[in-house]
């Protein structure tokens, strides 16, 4: 790669060394960042609007019953009065995006047939819910009625969140134990083993191929985050598998099994749904500038590259993913892992994809340990600086649950009145599709309710997805698609207004499966 001296950024081909001259180019424009961070992070004078396109969205973890569903052996109904609730939340907060875990450990929350049902569903592996219920199909149907995205999160390795917990008879690891290994307490499937490539990317693709999601999700669980300094169990299948790596490169070695599994994900999700998006939320530290010149200035104990194996620069770079959305859970007094050192060092490597950055909402509690988490402040602060900062496209919250509690009011009411104030657009995605969708026709009013219909499309890259419906509160403003002027983003074909609008015009637009809007509708016109 050959190396940007002012702005960090990388193109081509990186180069074997660099010269004194650079470093201390690159030192000085770091310093330079060193006295303006705090001023933009501080200045409410440089507020920006809420902007019109931003990915906003939520986790929802099923692994123990962290997020969905709150616990196990819930009726059918139970779990679709859940999900609405999260939903119906969600929404009123601005999300417009859902990461929903669908393989928690080695398991489903849909029908498979590669996998057994998920314990968390009925608090036994392999038990499906009553009635043929599919909860994944539930998920995405009113997840989409709402315009928020479906992203379905997979955890690739992890087979036991337990040793004790207990694997049905059919279960893959059961019928090939050589498949993977246990270390720490877990077990994870072997990441050099090709039949392990190849099983994941047929329990990928059986969810692409057979459900209407947006998008297919890993977070930052690859190889194991170390436990107690003990080495992974993986001398044999290196020594089967390693190849030209063995016996001298065994981190590298690592590395690429983890990269060849993103790359098979990569084309074998587009190869089924070209539309489909493929996403990482890697942990929040690449590689820290003691260990590579153009690693963080950071002193992480576990880095991607060197204790996960994930390099993630690689696969954004390589164009293996459509959107990385580091995890950075730390805050700006953080003495290894600051927070806003690290969201200005990865805006500088998008390599022309969709950077997000994931939040901790979780960490907000009055008896913290560190004063910057007691309140909501902090946290709004960290939204406000993101948005600040060039290359970054939006953000994460971990995860649901919390914003049901009593103490996130407050920061409910301020995403709701200042910072979420008008329906987002995740933002398109023009290396995959950038075509608009034509706009819906045959707008009618009954009532207080605004129904349309949608255009016709000729590919699924220009069906119409999800709709914008705008207010311009006088005939005499210019039209245009500003955000000022968005009330509603939905996925179905009508509107209810709380109450009709006295004067002005409402419009509607259609946005395709990559978020591409079109033109404004004809106009509804209000006496």
């Amino acid at each position: 790669m050959t190396y940007c001296l002012y702005c960090y950024n990388f193109v081509g081909i990186k180069p074997l060394f660099i010269t004194k001259n650079e470093l201390l180019l690159k030192k000085i424009c770091f310093m330079k960042r060193l006295f303006i961070i705090p001023l933009l992070f501080y200045s409410f004078s440089l507020l920006a609007q809420s902007p019109k396109y931003e990915f906003r969205a939520v986790w929802v973890s099923t692994v123990a019953n962290i997020d969905w569903p709150s616990k196990t052996g819930l009726t059918n109904e139970q779990l679709k009065s859940e999900v609405i609730r999260i939903l119906d939340k969600q929404k009123t907060l601005g999300t417009n995006a859902i990461i929903l875990q669908v393989r928690p450990t080695s398991d489903a929350i849909y029908p498979s047939e590669l996998e057994p049902w998920s314990r968390y569903l009925s608090g036994k592996q392999g038990q499906a819910p009553e009635y043929s219920f599919d909860p994944l199909q539930f998920w995405i149907e009113e997840a989409h009625k709402r315009a928020m995205e479906l992203h379905a999160w997979f955890n690739p390795y992890r087979i036991q969140q337990n040793i004790n917990d207990e694997l049905v008879e059919n279960h893959i690891f059961k019928q090939h134990p050589d498949w993977g290994w246990v270390y720490g307490n877990r077990s994870y499937f072997e990441p050099g083993n090709p039949n392990v490539w190849d099983f994941i990317s047929k329990v990928v693709t059986d969810v692409v191929s057979r459900y209407d999601v947006d998008a297919i999700h890993f977070d930052d669980y690859f190889y194991p985050y170390q436990v107690n300094k003990e080495e992974f169990p993986d001398s044999l299948a290196f020594k089967k598998f390693g190849g030209n790596f063995y016996p001298d490169n065994l981190h590298a070695w690592r590395r690429h099994n983890v990269d060849t599994i993103i790359q098979i994900l990569s084309s074998a999700i587009k190869n089924e749904k070209p539309w489909v998006k493929f996403g990482i939320s890697p942990f929040g530290v690449w590689r820290n500038r003691s260990q590579d010149i153009f690693g963080s200035e950071t002193s992480a104990g576990t880095t991607n590259y060197d204790a996960l194996y994930a390099n993630i620069i690689k696969w954004q770079q390589n164009g293996w993913v459509d959107y990385t959305m580091p995890q950075l859970y730390w805050r700006d007094d953080h003495p290894a892992a600051n927070f806003t050192t690290l969201a200005y060092w990865w805006s500088d490597f998008t390599f022309g994809r969709a950077m997000y950055l994931g939040l901790a909402p979780y960490r907000i509690d009055k008896k913290s340990d560190h004063k910057l988490w007691r309140k909501p402040k902090y946290f709004i602060k960290q939204i406000e600086l993101l948005r600040q900062i060039e290359g970054i496209d939006g953000f994460g919250y971990f995860s649901s649950k919390h914003f049901f509690r009593e103490d996130f009011k407050r920061l409910n009411k301020k995403l709701q009145t200042k910072l979420c104030v008008t329906p987002a657009i995740v933002p398109p995605m023009p290396w995959i599709d950038n075509q608009a969708p034509l706009p819906p026709v045959n707008l009618t009013l009954n009532g207080t309710t605004l129904y349309w219909t949608a255009s016709e499309a000729s590919n699924e890259f220009d069906k119409a997805r999800f709709y914008v419906v705008y207010y311009f509160p006088t005939k005499q403003i210019k039209q245009v698609k500003d955000d000022r002027y968005i009330i509603y983003s939905t996925g179905e074909l009508k509107y209810t207004f709380d109450k009709l609008p006295s004067g002005g015009v409402i419009r509607v637009t259609s946005l395709d499966r990559l978020n591409n809007e079109s033109p404004l509708s004809d106009p509804i016109v209000f006496p």
